[in-house]
């Protein structure tokens, strides 16, 4: 779901961690980082809007019928609700995750059994097998940093032994394998549109397998509505887009901001708050939210926005990043080839020094998403070491269709000098 996903929480730009932490494990000390330069997600510009010419862009949304939700951890708990899972059930799990993944998990009643993940992320299908007790009913697979895993494969293999698949399409809402949209093998299929578009929540439950006519939601008011729409527009303010439109809405923005201040100085402490925790970085299930439906500024937006100059620039910055770092020393991609149909989230490097890259890196506000970072208590190498090296090494840097230029060469250069500045010999 990077910063976070888990399976899917947006990343923020000064969070300075990218993973999410269990519920109720205390959080770490974390720097004080400052803000990131860069937008770590896509935000609103009048871009956004531009229509491009190309092939068509295969999404989560062509594979069937969606219910368009505020997160993908709430459709994770639909589907699960939907396939009929609780109390004495198990689910398996790719050891490699973020506790998003996990938390709807928990509340559904069933007990999380992690399954070992190959170098490369694809499912270590024999340990799957392995962990087949009469209790598993549930397999969820995670197209990790948007490359799919065989799912063909995955599905025959479910399909042999009487297994739902649940494919985790929380960084994959573009895309495309063997010539069907990802998202069309899973019994369910679930993703996180605020990964990919200039929103501030935002997930989707699709089924090509199963009517969703039981997934019944409803508007959770026009405070939700306008909390979206501000926050959109401000985090697009933050980063320099929309200038002419900021220069308008600076006094009722203003005014606004003085206005909410008083409010938040009034409310009761612990008073429920206007949007979902996954927006704001969250990184916990709440159920409040189970059978709320997206905004109508996110669900425009899924209409609004190009999915086909999406897909080009998502790869065109992929594939950037891949050059401009081939070759230096103490890193590589872990996914060295763009393969057709992939459309990716971010930009995976494994590195053999991450703290001291990560935290260079986070001083001069470059943004850096670390998902998986914090595994789920109890996941340790005797679990899978994969993932536990995974989990500290890969570090995920933005290629979004939202990224300039310019933007994109600067965080190009701090990320060179970071990567040789660890192998520069002592004056």
């Amino acid at each position: 779901m990077g910063n976070l996903s888990i399976s899917d929480v947006k990343p923020k730009a000064d969070s300075g961690f990218g993973a999410t932490l269990p519920a109720g494990t205390p959080a770490p000390a974390v720097a004080d980082f400052p803000r990131s330069r860069l937008p770590v997600a896509p935000p609103l510009s009048m871009a956004s809007f531009r229509r491009s010419g190309g092939p068509h862009v295969s999404s989560i949304l062509d594979a069937g019928p969606a219910r368009l939700v505020t997160s993908g951890r709430v459709a994770i708990a639909l589907a699960l609700r939907q396939m009929g899972v609780g109390t004495g059930d198990t689910v398996l799990v790719p050891s490699y995750h973020c506790a998003s993944m996990v938390e709807p998990v928990i509340w559904s009643g069933a007990t999380p059994v992690f399954y070992r993940i190959n170098p490369d992320t694809s499912v270590k299908l024999d340990d799957v097998a392995a962990k087949l007790d009469g209790r598993a009913k549930v397999l969820m697979a995670t197209n990790y940093f948007g490359f799919p895993q065989d799912l063909a494969a995955l599905r025959t293999f479910c399909d042999a032994r009487g297994l739902l698949l649940l494919e985790d399409c929380a960084h994959s809402f573009l895309g495309e394998y063997k010539g069907r949209p990802l998202g069309s093998y899973g019994d369910y299929a679930i993703a996180s549109s605020m990964k990919f578009f200039p929103i501030y929540e935002g997930g989707c439950l699709v089924s090509t397998r199963h009517a969703l006519d039981q997934v019944a939601l409803q508007s959770a008011g026009m405070g939700f509505e306008a909390k979206v729409l501000i926050n959109t527009l401000e985090e697009g303010f933050a980063y320099n887009r929309l200038r002419l439109l900021k220069a308008l809405c600076w006094l009722p923005m203003t005014l606004k901001n003085l206005l909410w201040s008083q409010i938040k100085a009034r409310r009761p402490t612990g008073a429920q708050s206007m949007a979902p925790g996954s927006s704001d970085g969250g990184f916990g299930f709440d159920p409040r939210w189970l059978d709320k439906r997206s905004s109508f500024f996110s669900r425009a937006m899924l209409k609004l926005v190009s999915r086909t100059r999406m897909g080009a620039l998502r790869r065109r910055n992929y594939l950037h990043l891949q050059q401009a770092l081939d070759g230096l020393p103490g890193c590589r991609p872990l996914h060295p080839v763009l393969p057709d149909g992939v459309y990716p989230w971010v930009f995976p490097l494994l590195t053999d020094d991450p703290h001291a890259i990560f935290g260079t890196l986070k001083m001069a506000g470059v943004p850096v998403i670390r998902f998986g970072e914090y595994l789920w208590p109890g996941v340790d190498a005797g679990v899978c070491a994969t993932s536990v090296d995974l989990s500290r090494r890969v570090l995920q840097f933005p290629c979004h269709q939202e990224l300039t230029e310019q933007e994109m060469e600067w965080m190009v250069g701090h990320i060179r000098n970071a990567l040789l500045a660890q192998k520069a010999p002592p004056l």
